[in-house]
């Protein structure tokens, strides 16, 4: 959320994709509804960010106007499914991942490595990603991205918050220090 939030209101980088600075009233599309994907949505939406489309593993939901975060979170957290979610304009099954393909200004890949490549990538229709997750673009995939203007802020950046943590964390347990 930090990253995305300092990189929407930096002018040098919405300039570059025609945008203007800050997250009110910007269509956000979310891949996995976990640590990352759920709490970037919640302080985005708070900031006025509309999150349109959330995709699971096993199902996606889409929603012209925007998702009540908390109200999706609560239905995930007791079904473990969006399958029979009532509040979404439209629900995907068959092929969660085409999700990935619905019109947003930016896309927030939060969950599974690999996820937009070269069979995917031309089909996107973002002004920018937020890698959320390790690794989620493959280098052919960012490579199309980059040729469509496109703009790719690296997991290195935007989740290096989550992977330091970590490593700290890591460096306590093995000290036994809690």
């Amino acid at each position: 959320y930090y990253a995305i939030k300092k990189c929407l209101n930096m002018e040098s980088f919405t300039s570059k994709i025609n945008d203007t600075p800050g997250i009110s009233g910007k269509r956000f599309v979310v891949q996995g509804f976990g640590n990352v994907g759920y709490w970037a949505s919640k302080f985005l939406a708070q900031d006025g960010g509309k999150i349109t489309t959330i995709i699971e593993r096993d199902s996606s939901i889409y929603k012209e106007d925007g998702f009540d975060i908390e109200h999706v979170k609560t239905y995930l957290n007791e079904h473990n499914t969006f399958v029979g979610y009532t509040g979404a304009d439209e629900i995907e099954v068959k092929n969660p991942i085409s999700f990935l393909e619905k019109e947003c200004d930016y896309l927030i890949p939060a969950a599974v490595e690999k996820s937009i490549h070269m069979g995917n990538a031309d089909r996107l229709k973002c002004k920018a990603v937020f890698e959320g997750a390790n690794g989620p673009t493959t280098f052919a995939g960012e490579e199309i991205m980059l040729a469509k203007g496109i703009i790719v802020a690296p997991d290195l950046l935007v989740n290096g918050g989550g992977v330091t943590c970590s490593y700290f964390e890591w460096l306590k347990n093995i000290d036994h220090v809690s």
